[in-house]
């Protein structure tokens, strides 16, 4: 994601935008397709690779401020790093208010997105719920993000998604 996007304590934080993780290029290209379909295209809906991704993420935690602990950025880019690492895709939209970022995530989710994140000013909502029904957890700087897996790790979410064909 390029630098010279929105940051909060030296973390990307896209306010106005969900962030959609998807498990490889082709489903990404899908995703994109279905949100043309929505009316959101150009400018609008912005294409990472997993190495972009991870390129990005490194560049973000080498210039992360110790405050980027405080709220949820740095856990959510270590999520997305290792949803990275498994080679996901990624999809930048920007979006005008809830109701579209929750029309997002239902056109998205249909190809597979593992994680939909809308970008608000002071919250960042998981679209996406998680399959299996696990409570979510109270999250920290030492925890890190929730994952709603039993362990809590993104990693685990990761290879449950790939052994049910996702």
């Amino acid at each position: 994601m390029p630098h010279d996007a929105q940051h909060s304590f030296g973390v990307y934080k896209p306010v106005g935008h969900v962030v959609v993780s998807l498990p490889d290029d082709r489903a990404a290209e899908a995703a994109a397709a279905a949100l043309a379909g929505l009316g959101l295209d150009g400018e609008a809906v912005r294409r990472y690779t997993d190495r972009e991704m991870l390129r990005q993420i490194d560049a973000d935690i080498a210039g992360a401020s110790p405050l980027a602990a405080v709220g949820q950025e740095m856990n959510l880019i270590l999520a997305h790093r290792v949803l990275a690492e498994h080679g996901y895709h990624w999809l930048v939209v920007r979006v005008g208010s809830d109701a579209q970022a929750a029309d997002v995530a239902r056109a998205v989710q249909a190809h597979g997105a593992e994680r939909a994140q809308h970008y608000g000013r002071f919250i960042i909502e998981e679209l996406i719920e998680r399959p299996g029904g696990q409570p979510q957890v109270a999250e920290s700087p030492d925890r890190g993000l929730d994952a709603q897996t039993p362990t809590g790790k993104e990693s685990e979410a990761v290879d449950a998604g790939r052994a049910a064909g996702g």
